[in-house]
């Protein structure tokens, strides 16, 4: 009877320690199912400049890639050059319009892109690798980074990408360097630079890398780099991130480029769905909840639409703002998200225009249930998350509101860190990383340490 207790204790031990290592790991932008979701928080709900701050860490050059998480390690991305300045918000940004051009191709100069890992517990640096050191491909906005794309881990490798040097490299958890494949740097749009983080998926790593000279989707063995496919594509610059979506029936790989959302098959990249029609780029990436699948833009000035589509698309969906077809139950114009990617829970949508106005629709119909300004809120780059029954959003400033989910719009907080934030947050278990432009920021309980491991 004892060793059948003991067995059972140690079953039970081993499922917690499972149970404690996947709320531990981030592993990619927007976290382990790129939605943004997370079914417990475990962070604190408040924090400042001088609570629940465990550690913060200055992180040389600028990058606006979020922060991913394994095995106790925080692994991030930079680019540093000679005489580079401090990203802008969106007013110094838009400030700069005149003069952007001239300077940004004064800036473009030798980079050298940058991997880098901390230890989670503290934040102390464990090593940093340089990917490569080469003029980057195209200017940048003053608002933007050399190191925007966001890393991503499968648990035994790192993954790297940066688009203005066109280079994919893996690193082991150690520092290794694995593979480097070079996959082509080319013009982004308008001179806004780049933006598309990596999704990775059973073994694959994918790459969305829309630009205004030769637009492609592309897949690449975890393992080896190897390319498995490519499929170049009729698209301007965009700033979404791929999504894997297991719609119930199968699980698609979501691109949304300019104009045109589409449903590729993991193993070929071959389209399973298109939707055409959509007026410009798409910053902001899908939200999905079960079999529906939401996205959205808008343009400088005004917003664009928010469209549904349901689980089991194939072919060449119809798209009429306003009107439903097959496989396409709503549509609503003026309701699109802007920088921040929207998330669904509980049969709702939250969407963030970017202005600090928050807006929640039912995510079966599209009726607007909601649309209501935060607080004293400034503009909102960072992607919205979901903890537990608890909305979070970031502007730029470094306030976070929290905000109940529901029906009814209740903020429940205000919480302020002093820096410029355009980053989207990653979440570890009892740890939240806020990216800023200065520093990492570990949000912890006062306190309450790591297991060391």
């Amino acid at each position: 009877m004892m060793e059948i207790k003991l067995v059972r204790s140690l079953c039970f031990s081993l499922c917690l320690v499972a149970l404690q290592l996947q709320a531990d790991e981030w592993p990619q932008f927007r976290g382990p199912a790129g939605s943004g979701v997370l079914e417990k928080q475990l962070f604190p709900d408040a924090w400042s400049d001088d609570a629940n701050v465990a550690w913060s860490a200055a992180i040389p050059g600028a990058g606006w890639s979020s922060p991913v998480v394994t095995d106790g390690k925080v692994f991030l991305t930079t680019a540093i050059f000679e005489g580079q300045s401090r990203p802008k918000g969106f007013r110094g940004g838009v400030g700069s319009m005149r003069t952007y051009r001239q300077d940004g191709e004064a800036q473009r100069t030798m980079t050298r892109f940058e991997l880098r890992c901390l230890k989670l517990d503290d934040g102390s640096p464990l090593w940093t690798r340089k990917v490569v050191s080469r003029k980057p491909a195209f200017i940048i906005h003053p608002s933007n980074t050399y190191a925007t794309e966001s890393p991503a881990t499968d648990g035994e490798r790192v993954f790297a990408y940066f688009a203005a040097a066109g280079v994919l490299s893996a690193f082991d958890l150690g520092g290794k360097s694995l593979w480097s494949v070079e996959i082509g740097a080319y013009r982004a749009g308008n001179g806004f630079g780049s933006g598309s983080s990596l999704s990775v998926h059973n073994g694959k790593v994918f790459v969305q890398c829309d630009n205004d000279e030769k637009s492609f989707v592309a897949a690449f063995s975890a393992a080896t780099g190897k390319e498995i496919w490519r499929h170049g594509r009729q698209s301007r610059t965009s700033w979404a991130t791929p999504l894997v979506w297991n719609d119930g029936k199968v699980e698609v790989l979501v691109t949304c480029s300019a104009g045109r959302v589409t449903g590729h098959d993991l193993e070929s990249g071959a389209a399973l769905w298109k939707l055409d029609g959509f007026d410009g780029s798409f910053s902001a990436s899908p939200a999905v909840e079960g079999g529906r699948l939401f996205f959205g833009n808008s343009g400088p000035g005004s917003r664009g639409p928010l469209a549904c589509v349901e689980a089991g698309a194939t072919g060449d969906l119809e798209y009429t703002l306003g009107q439903s077809s097959k496989h396409v139950p709503w549509t609503r114009a003026g309701s699109g998200p802007g920088l921040a990617s929207p998330v669904a829970l509980n049969g709702l949508i939250y969407v963030s225009g970017g202005t600090g106005i928050l807006s929640c629709y039912e995510s079966e119909t599209g009726e607007r249930v909601y649309q209501k300004r935060l607080p004293g809120s400034s503009s909102i780059a960072a992607s919205l998350w979901i903890a537990g029954d608890k909305l979070f959003a970031l502007d730029e400033t470094g306030k976070t509101f929290v905000i109940r989910t529901g029906r009814e719009f209740t903020v429940l907080g205000t919480n302020k860190i002093d820096d410029l934030f355009w980053s989207t947050p990653a979440v570890a278990g009892r740890s939240l990383l806020l990216r800023g432009a200065d520093k990492l920021y570990c949000i912890r309980d006062a306190g309450n340490q790591l297991s060391r491991r």
